[in-house]
């Protein structure tokens, strides 16, 4: 027999020593390793320890025979698939084989063996197990490919709803941005227009003090709409690549924001929306001033927009080891759909389509506070206005 690469055991299991020996020669070839028995007991641990191939089994042994044996194995799940063939100097007038038979053997041998008939059955029996060795391995590989195949295909599919995302957010990005910059654009070029028009006519008398005041004004409003897009746009750009800067510093929060309320007010006022606010005792903590500005201003003009001409109240605390900033309206208010993706870029609140704004600042937001191991959180019905809480650790700069 050739050498395989799977080791085969046969068991041969027979009282008298002198038959196992002369067996044992008989059997041994390269790939095949042969174990003894010279009881039905040993025979058992032998069993319980190795995988055999086949199994020859002596009738006639003291205690229990060849049979009991047989059907022991037969009665065992590790062991019932194990060919097995009796071999028997008895004569043929028992009728042993039959028997043998009986038991779920395979085949059935006389003694004096035939050496070429015992070498030529147990190759087929160690080659039909090598066989079956083989492929339980193929099926293996098979199911391991298939199991692979299917993590492949499932990262596929996420990678395409993904990239699906991406494109359905990136159009919705580019529709919100082109609506965004053409509204302060073409009100500056329409006032461009209009000045050149009366400059055309010689008319001097269309820009006196006062309404060149109000021109620059109306000028510097659009511009700084347009500034305000462009940051919120970088922001989110930095915030992608990991690039936003935190330059951390000791600040005043009650000072903070009371000088954001200062500045806000009469936008505030002009929109029927006064800001409620006293000032708090100094609490001061280690944090990014120009980011938590930010902050503050998103959540004052988010409060603005939707606030529905209502007051809006500004508060400052200190909450254990954290400063809290609350900002509550008693506008619209926020429905649970839109509670759950109001942080997300590119979302507004469902009613909010004339307002102004590319859906950023609440994401940027979120992601200044996260950025300075803090948390953000919303309470809002429909109807019932909203509160934003913005509670940042004192010393997160460190």
């Amino acid at each position: 027999m050739s050498d395989q690469t799977d080791e085969a055991n046969l068991l041969i299991v027979d009282d008298l020593p002198e038959n196992l020996l002369a067996l044992d020669a008989l059997l041994k070839a390269p790939g095949i390793r042969v174990h003894q028995a010279e009881s039905a007991e040993q025979a058992l641990e032998l069993l319980l320890r190795h995988e055999f191939a086949l199994a020859i089994l002596d009738v006639q042994m003291p205690g229990m025979d060849g049979f009991q044996l047989a059907e022991l194995m037969r009665g065992t799940e590790r062991t019932k698939q194990i060919p097995i063939v009796f071999v028997s100097a008895a004569g043929r007038e028992l009728n042993y084989a039959f028997k043998g038979y009986e038991t779920g053997a395979v085949d059935f041998m006389h003694k004096p063996l035939d050496t070429h008939a015992v070498r030529s059955k147990v190759s087929v029996f160690v080659d039909l197990y090598r066989n079956r060795k083989r492929m339980a391995r193929q099926l293996e590989e098979l199911e391991r490919s298939r199991r692979e195949q299917e993590v492949l295909l499932n990262e596929l599919r996420r990678t395409k709803a993904e990239l699906e995302d991406a494109v359905r957010m990136r159009d919705d990005f580019m529709s919100i941005v082109s609506h965004e910059l053409k509204t302060p654009l073409n009100t500056l070029i329409l006032e461009v227009q209009l000045r050149k028009l009366q400059l055309g006519r010689n008319n001097l008398a269309a820009f006196t003090e006062d309404k060149l005041r109000h021109m620059v004004d109306k000028d510097e409003r659009q511009v700084q709409s347009l500034i305000r897009l462009i940051d919120d746009m970088l922001d989110v750009s930095r915030i992608r690549t990991g690039k936003l800067s935190i330059r951390p510093t000791e600040v005043d929060i009650g000072k903070l924001v009371a000088s954001m309320v200062e500045n806000f007010a009469p936008q505030m006022e002009a929109s029927g929306c006064p800001l409620l606010f006293q000032r708090p005792e100094s609490l001061i903590g280690v944090w990014d001033e120009f980011r938590i500005e930010q902050v503050v201003a998103n959540l004052l003009t988010n409060a603005m927009r939707y606030g529905a001409g209502k007051p809006v109240q500004v508060s400052v605390s200190r909450q254990g080891e954290s400063a809290c900033v609350e900002v509550r309206d008693q506008g619209i208010g926020i429905s649970s759909k839109s509670l759950e993706r109001i942080f997300c870029q590119f979302e507004r609140a469902e009613g909010s389509e004339s307002s102004a704004g590319l859906g950023l600042g609440l994401f940027i937001a979120e992601q200044i506070v996260k950025a300075h191991q803090g948390c953000i959180q919303v309470e809002s019905e429909e109807g019932k206005g909203a509160v934003f809480r913005v509670l940042l650790p004192l010393n997160a700069g460190a």
